[in-house]
C-alpha cells in the first residue's frame, strides 16, 4: 500500500480487523480545548520497535504488524476508521516560571479504543506527527534518538510497576529534521487513559475561563474518578486523590532512582503517571543532588528536589481549581495529606529494599547512615540493592560483591553490623529475604549508555538492540545470567553522556 508523500493530509485507512476502531471522549468537550488536525506524513516508514504488552492492554498482537496500513496508521500517513485527530491546548508552569499557553505542540491525539480488560478505553497518541497550532517555534517532529529513549522507558517503568503511560511503536523515517545536528524523523505511539495534564486546569484558570475549568473537571471526574461524585464537594475529593497519587508517585521515583528531568506542571498526569519522557535518568552513582537534564543548570529538578517539586506542582493544581473547590480552606486541606503519602509510601518502600518485614524507631538511623554511605562513595544505586538481597546474615566473609562498590569499606563494615543485628531482631531467614529483596530491587534499569548504544545502532538501521534492551527490560527484577553485561557498571565513556530537554 502506497500514499503519495507530497499530500499534506494523512489518508483514510481501510479498516481489516487486525488494528483497532477508534473513538474520541476528549473531542466531545467544546473546541476550545483542542484544534481538530490531521498528522503530517512521513516518507517511507519503517519499524523501529513493537510492544507486544502494551499492545496486549487494547486487545492487539503481533499479527497486527502484518496489517498493511499498521506503519502508515502508527507513523500518521493514514486515519483509522473512527478516529478523529486532533491537539489539546494546555498551560503550565516551566521550571517554576508561569509560561502561558502551551498545547501538544508535536502530539496528535488519533482518539481513544477500548481496553481489552474491558475497563475504559486507552488514548492513543502519535508523538511527533507535526506541526500544530500549539508548536510555537518547533517544526512538530521528534528525533528517533528521543523517541527510542520513551519507547524503552516507558515500557521499562511499566515493568517496574510504576504507573506510566505506555508506548506501543516507534517507527521511523529517512526525513531529516534539525536539532543540534541533522537527525532522522521519527513517531513513538503513546497511550495512556488520558493525556489530561495539571496544564490542562491551569490554562483555563489563568485565562479566567472557570466554565471551561468546570467541564474538564466534570469530564475527568466522570471518567477516571465516577466514585468521587458522590462525595459532597467532589472537586476537593479530586484534588486529594490526585494530591495523593502524585505522592505516591514520587515515592516510587525515589526507590528505583528514577530522575524525571522536567516536571514541568505541563509534564504531570491527572491520573498520576509518569508522563512525557525527556530528559529522563536512573540514579548510578548515588548522589541526591543529581541533576540528569543538563539544561536544568540550577537544579530544580533534581533527585532530591523531586518529591517537594511533587508537592509543590499539587499546590499549582490546587490553585488552579481553587474556583471550583471554593474556599481556601477546602483546597489547603486536600492537599495536606501530601507529606503524610509521600513519607508512609517511601518508608515501605525502603523498608522493601532492606528486607525488613516491620518498623522499628531505630530504622530511620539506619536508613541514613545506610544513605550517607552511598552518598559519600558515590555507590551505584541499582547494583548496591540487588547486591545488598545477597547478604547473608550469618557470614560477614561473604559480602565481597557488595564490598566492591564502596571506597570506605570499612564504613559498610560498621554499617552492616547494625544491619545484620537489625535483621537478627525480627528473626530474619535469609533465603525468603532474598527472594523479597530481588523482587522490589531491579537488577536491570535503562542505563543511559544502554539506550545510547541502542540508539546508535537504530540510526543504522540496525533495531536488534533496541529489540534485545526492551526484552531484558521487559523483566527487571529476573537474574537473566544471559545478560549479566547489562547489569554491570557503566563503563567510563558513559559519564560523558548529556541529555537535556531535545533528548
Amino acid at each position: 500500500m502506497t500514499i503519495n508523500i507530497s499530500d499534506t493530509a494523512a489518508a483514510p485507512a481501510q479498516q481489516t480487523g487486525a488494528l483497532p476502531s477508534f473513538g474520541n471522549r476528549f473531542a466531545e468537550l467544546p473546541p476550545a480545548f483542542y484544534t481538530r488536525l490531521q498528522p503530517t506524513p512521513l516518507p517511507a516508514p519503517y519499524l523501529v520497535g513493537f510492544s507486544e504488552d502494551a499492545a496486549a492492554t487494547i486487545g492487539l498482537t503481533a499479527a497486527a504488524l502484518q496489517d498493511p496500513d499498521f506503519l502508515d496508521l502508527f507513523t500518521g500517513n493514514r486515519i483509522g476508521a473512527g478516529s478523529q485527530p486532533l491537539a489539546a491546548v494546555y498551560s503550565g508552569h516551566q521550571f517554576g516560571v508561569w509560561a502561558g499557553q502551551l498545547g501538544d505542540g508535536r502530539a496528535i491525539s488519533l482518539g481513544d479504543v477500548a481496553a481489552a480488560d474491558g475497563r475504559g478505553r486507552i488514548e492513543l497518541q502519535l508523538k511527533g506527527s507535526g506541526k500544530t497550532p500549539y508548536s510555537r517555534m518547533g517544526d512538530g517532529r521528534a528525533v528517533l534518538r528521543s523517541s527510542i529513549r520513551e519507547f524503552l522507558c516507558s515500557e521499562a517503568m511499566a515493568a517496574l510497576g510504576i504507573p506510566t503511560t505506555r508506548a506501543l511503536a516507534v517507527t521511523g523515517s529517512d526525513q531529516r529534521v534539525q536539532r543540534e545536528t541533522a537527525e532522522s524523523a521519527a513517531v513513538v505511539t503513546r497511550m495512556a487513559p488520558s493525556f489530561v495534564r495539571f496544564g490542562s486546569f491551569e490554562h483555563w484558570y489563568y485565562n479566567q475561563r472557570f466554565d471551561e475549568l468546570k467541564v474538564l473537571a466534570d469530564a475527568v471526574l466522570a471518567q477516571f474518578y465516577p466514585e468521587l461524585l458522590a462525595q459532597a464537594n467532589p472537586y476537593k475529593a479530586l484534588l486529594t486523590e490526585v494530591t495523593r497519587r502524585t505522592a505516591e508517585l514520587m515515592a516510587q521515583w525515589q526507590a528505583v532512582g528514577f530522575m524525571h528531568g522536567v516536571m514541568n506542571t505541563d509534564n504531570m498526569s491527572i491520573l498520576g503517571l509518569t508522563l512525557d519522557y525527556g530528559p529522563f535518568g536512573f540514579m548510578e552513582a548515588f548522589d541526591p543532588r543529581h541533576i540528569c537534564n543538563h539544561t536544568d543548570q540550577q537544579g530544580r529538578y533534581s533527585y532530591q528536589m523531586q518529591p517537594r517539586i511533587g508537592q509543590w506542582n499539587c499546590f499549582a493544581l490546587g490553585q488552579a481549581m481553587l474556583p471550583l473547590v471554593g474556599s481556601v480552606e477546602d483546597t489547603e486541606a486536600a492537599l495536606a495529606g501530601y507529606e503524610a503519602v509521600f513519607e508512609a509510601r517511601q518508608e515501605q518502600l525502603l523498608h522493601a529494599k532492606l528486607g525488613l518485614a516491620t518498623v522499628r524507631p531505630e530504622d530511620e538511623q539506619l536508613i541514613d547512615a545506610m544513605f550517607a554511605i552511598l552518598r559519600e562513595n558515590r555507590v551505584d544505586f541499582t547494583l548496591f540493592f540487588r547486591r545488598l538481597g545477597e547478604l547473608r546474615v550469618g557470614e560477614p566473609q561473604a559480602d565481597e560483591p557488595i564490598r566492591d562498590l564502596i571506597i570506605d569499606r570499612p564504613a559498610f563494615d560498621a554499617w552492616a553490623v547494625q544491619y545484620r543485628a537489625r535483621l537478627q531482631a525480627e528473626g530474619s531467614d535469609d533465603g525468603r529475604r532474598r527472594l523479597a529483596m530481588h523482587a522490589v530491587n531491579p537488577k536491570y534499569v535503562l542505563r543511559n549508555y544502554l539506550a545510547q548504544v541502542a540508539i546508535e545502532k537504530a540510526q543504522q538501521r540496525d533495531f536488534s538492540e533496541v529489540a534485545k534492551l526492551q526484552a531484558i527490560l521487559r523483566r527487571p527484577y529476573d537474574e537473566q545470567p544471559e545478560h549479566e553485561q547489562y547489569a554491570e557498571l557503566p563503563p567510563g565513556w558513559a559519564s560523558h553522556l548529556e541529555v537535556s530537554c531535545s533528548s
